[in-house]
């Protein structure tokens, strides 16, 4: 959805999930920089460079590196299922700001939300699907 914030530049939304984890994305004219829960971007994703190029690979796609500011409220999850979250978060943000982004974002797999998610423990079972050691006698 886009809005304007206090100041009157263009502010598109984006909502990425992954796992436990719920990422709620603004997408801010600007200059590149990635906040995450009020923190530097690589601060909070721990100056791994895998997780900041998860974060940033849709706007890298689209050449807009440089162009928009990403402001993330994240919870739940580990720092993997944050960052997916966050790529997903943006790529629907930036489905917003333009229609015509859907195309190469979706053939670049970045619309499709991974429904893999932990299995609940079952009764009688030591985890999801670990049984107790079986014995005959």
């Amino acid at each position: 959805m886009q809005a304007t914030d206090t100041s009157g530049r263009a502010v598109y939304w984006g909502t990425g999930r992954r796992k436990r984890s719920v990422a709620r994305v603004r997408l801010v004219p600007g200059t590149g920089i990635l906040t995450v829960n009020g923190k530097e971007g690589d601060l909070y994703l721990q100056f791994n460079p895998t997780y900041l190029a998860l974060a940033k690979a849709p706007l890298e796609t689209l050449g807009l590196e440089n162009e928009y500011d990403i402001l993330v409220k994240v919870e739940g999850g580990g720092l993997t299922g944050q960052a997916d979250s966050i790529r997903l978060g943006v790529a629907r943000a930036l489905c917003q700001l333009d229609p015509d982004n859907r195309k190469p974002l979706k053939t670049e797999g970045y619309l499709t939300r991974d429904p893999r998610a932990k299995e609940r423990k079952k009764y009688g079972l030591r985890k999801a699907r670990k049984a107790p050691q079986y014995s005959k006698r």
